[in-house]
């Protein structure tokens, strides 16, 4: 499997994935690079994931008031 590193940016992973998409969508890879595409493309999503829950876990620390986060500053949908 293709290994994404860690320290890719949020904005690169993203433009990658972006063009995995867009190749796979184009039809014009062959099985095996489809494979390939659709593996990275996984890893790349699960980077993007994972820096989004750090930069959320980032902002609701900086959020803390008394220990506690405002309510009103993050409400699940």
């Amino acid at each position: 499997m293709n290994k994404v590193p860690k320290k890719k940016s949020f904005e690169a992973a993203i433009n990658e994935l972006e063009d995995i998409v867009n190749k796979l969508e184009s039809g014009d890879v062959d099985l095996e690079d489809s494979v390939s595409l659709y593996e990275k493309g996984v890893e790349l999503k699960k980077l993007c994931e994972e820096k989004l829950n750090e930069v959320e876990m980032k902002i609701k620390k900086i959020k803390l008031e008394d220990g506690k986060i405002k309510k009103q500053d993050f409400k699940e949908d």
